[in-house]
């Protein structure tokens, strides 16, 4: 379960790294011209998507690094946490759009994310 935990956690932090930093260094513009599944950043002001862009590579590099350095590793379910709550406010604002394929997506990564909680407070925590 641990290697699963490790690979799960591993795959949403280059996901939200990368996804992450597009939001910090792209603009508004250019981060809407990226296709249908960006049209959620109308309804956003410049500053809140670089807000969540610097939360998601936070979150990211947060699911893996505490672990991996072994220095405060009881972070990474919190970081998990804190992303599941990106998730939850994203799949709101799909189905708000009416974009309820892509909300399924967003449910998709919460339920991934949920799993690293769950493995990382419960049966494989970094603390004993």
């Amino acid at each position: 379960m641990n290697i699963a935990l490790w690979i799960a956690a591993g795959l949403l932090s280059i996901v939200y790294v990368g996804s992450g930093g597009l939001k910090v260094i792209a603009s508004k513009e250019r981060i809407a011209a990226t296709g249908a599944a960006a049209g959620w950043v109308e309804d956003f002001k410049p500053r809140s998507i670089k807000a969540i862009g610097v939360l998601e590579v936070l979150g990211g590099l947060g699911l893996v690094l505490p672990a991996a350095l072994g220095i405060a590793p009881d972070l990474v379910p919190l970081s998990a946490l804190g992303l599941a709550m990106i998730m939850v406010g994203a799949a709101v604002t799909r189905i708000s759009r009416g974009e309820y394929k892509l909300a399924l997506v967003d449910l998709t990564y919460l339920a991934l994310i949920g799993f690293v909680v769950w493995g990382r407070f419960g049966p494989e925590a970094f603390v004993g």
